[in-house]
């Protein structure tokens, strides 16, 4: 979907093209949202912001079900060997969808046969530093850290997550070196990140805003093309002459692999509809998330450039984990 097209036609869109056949049953069974990540974050938000709209669809009810652990490769191999009659659909954020496979050396399942239902929402990737950190707009930061090889330290999310997988690539643009402290997802490397333990973290907008709102945090760019409605006071990583660091998360439905494509229209279809209405872009709008909706074509693209963007910024990190 181009950037051109406003979000009411993204959502037409993918309602036309989830147009689901008349002959197509409504499910018998409780639909599943799979969510490979714990409670809390905005990977667990977001389906159960939907969820509350879908039950219309799914007489029969709509469970968010969180299993966690392994970069999120518990709960999409749980997916992956799911039945596929659409009623367990895994929704996550890019790892074990279009990332996982270029940093394991082996996994359990193979993402390249997911089938794709939908985008439900992208969220820009931020640069927030400590308070104890002097710079205060990202030139700045970047002339510190260069005058600082190494002692600069850069919290993220743990081994291979998008948090470090965005510093690696600012890394590798502005040539600056930084040390990585992994943590044990986004909670704790706030904390450090509030407390001044660790000088750095690429956040997604959603966690973050809320303690540069309070004057916790500074953030200082924003890794999307366009500035984020969320703080549009802050810059873009391009528009501060950066080109190329745009870091987005996003967050997609997928089926187990041989779902008949009826099936995924018709939840792509539940999908962009809850994705329609003012309430739930409100509530996306509150977390820093972007509403997207789009048709499973449209998904499908988008993963595949995503995941070969990322595989080459791994590649050029040397990121691998068992």
């Amino acid at each position: 979907m181009s950037d051109g097209l406003t979000r009411r036609a993204a959502i037409s869109l993918a309602a036309s093209v989830c147009a689901v056949p008349r002959a197509f049953a409504q499910p018998s069974q409780p639909l599943k949202l799979v969510v490979p990540f714990s409670a809390g974050g905005t990977a667990d938000l977001l389906p159960r912001i939907l969820a509350e709209k879908m039950r219309a669809d799914y007489p029969a009810g709509v469970i968010v079900d969180n299993r966690a652990g392994a970069g999120g490769n518990i709960g999409a191999e749980f997916v992956f060997r799911a039945a596929p009659d659409g009623n367990t659909l895994l929704v996550s954020p890019p790892g074990p969808i279009a990332i996982n496979q270029n940093l394991y050396r082996k996994l359990s399942f193979d993402p390249a046969r997911w089938v794709p239902i939908t985008v439900i929402a992208t969220v820009p990737n931020v640069l927030g530093v400590s308070t104890k950190v002097p710079a205060k707009d990202l030139k700045g930061f970047i002339a510190y850290a260069k005058a600082n090889p190494g002692k600069v330290t850069y919290a993220s999310q743990g081994n291979g997550s998008t948090s470090h997988l965005t510093a690696a690539l600012f890394m590798q643009l502005t040539g600056i070196e930084m040390t990585h402290i992994p943590y044990k997802g986004t909670a704790p490397a706030l904390v450090d990140l509030v407390g001044g333990q660790v000088d750095v973290f690429f956040d997604n907008l959603s966690s973050s805003a809320v303690f540069h709102q309070s004057g916790k945090l500074r953030i200082l760019a924003v890794a999307d093309e366009q500035r984020s409605k969320a703080l549009p006071q802050i810059p873009t990583f391009v528009e501060s002459g950066l080109p190329g660091m745009v870091a987005v998360t996003f967050f997609t439905a997928v089926a187990p692999p041989g779902t008949p494509q009826n099936v995924v229209a018709a939840a792509c279809k539940s999908f962009s509809g809850a994705l329609s209405q003012a309430d739930v872009r409100q509530r996306f709008a509150e977390q820093g998330a972007e509403p997207r909706g789009w048709p499973p074509e449209q998904t499908a693209q988008f993963i595949h450039a995503e995941s070969e963007r990322w595989n080459k910024v791994i590649k050029s990190a040397n990121v691998i984990l068992e």
